[in-house]
């Protein structure tokens, strides 16, 4: 006859076994809830324009991007403060743009290549390579890391802001051909190295016209910024990228200047 163990005996081997089970648990519960130490931050917001939030990675975009401004210095250093206030101030116009509905600021295809067209014919640093042609275009946007359909989204996109301001503030403001011919002898010429060949005036007198207009229109444009600014939500979260003045707008930088 089979012998029967004590129920008594099973019961002490299931508590052994609870006990056991008891003890690794909390060393378990410790390892899950141990912080990381040794992490990388991928991106982080910097700033909210209403409820929009501008991240560190879009600072790097723009600077990256800057090559495609013409009056940009070469020896000048990217300033990540004036970056992110020119990002507010496009911020606050875009959303002003879509309050608005203003479907007629939306640039087409044609004026996106032209501006295209015109950036890789005049472009001082394209003097080198000669982005005019498909190859040397496609070797000078690979040396800065950007592709093409990235050049042109960037481009579409500043071409809308522009057309706004434009429709905002541009009426009665005239540019004479004296304006344009000493802007090119002072300011364009210079950006040129020595053996470098410059665009002739006519290839570029619209060029210098809009960034001419842009400049006229900022005083008017500064204005209409700032209190768009004060009247919505705008909160610098890096303090090291707080401007000296909080509530003054970068007017200028989303403008033809700018571009």
């Amino acid at each position: 006859m089979r012998e029967r163990k004590p129920i008594w005996n099973c019961r002490l081997r299931a508590l052994e076994v609870c006990l056991a089970v008891a003890a690794v648990l909390p060393c378990a519960a410790q390892e899950k809830i141990q912080p990381v130490s040794n992490f990388v931050v991928l991106d982080r917001a910097v700033a909210v324009v209403n409820r929009h939030v501008i991240l560190s990675s879009d600072i790097d975009d723009e600077i990256q991007l800057s090559f495609l401004e013409p009056n940009r210095r070469r020896q000048d250093e990217p300033n990540r403060s004036r970056v992110l206030e020119r990002l507010i101030s496009r911020n606050l116009i875009e959303q002003q743009i879509r309050r608005e509905d203003m479907q007629a600021v939306m640039p087409t295809e044609e004026e996106v290549s032209a501006r295209l067209d015109e950036i890789r014919k005049t472009l001082p640093d394209c003097g080198r390579q000669d982005c005019a042609s498909a190859a040397g275009w496609k070797s000078f946007l690979a040396a800065h890391g950007i592709t093409p359909e990235r050049v042109e989204a960037y481009l579409r996109y500043r071409l809308e802001i522009l057309r706004f301001i434009e429709m905002r503030f541009r009426q009665g403001i005239q540019i004479t051909p004296q304006q344009i011919e000493s802007y090119y002898r002072e300011t364009l010429l210079p950006q040129y190295a020595a053996g470098e060949t410059a665009p002739p005036l006519k290839q570029v007198s619209s060029r210098i016209q809009e960034i001419l207009l842009q400049q006229q229109v900022n005083a008017l444009f500064d204005d209409w910024l700032k209190n768009l600014r004060q009247q919505g939500d705008v909160e610098v979260l890096d303090p090291a990228l707080a401007p000296d003045d909080e509530g003054a707008p970068t007017a200028h930088s989303p403008g033809k200047g700018g571009l």
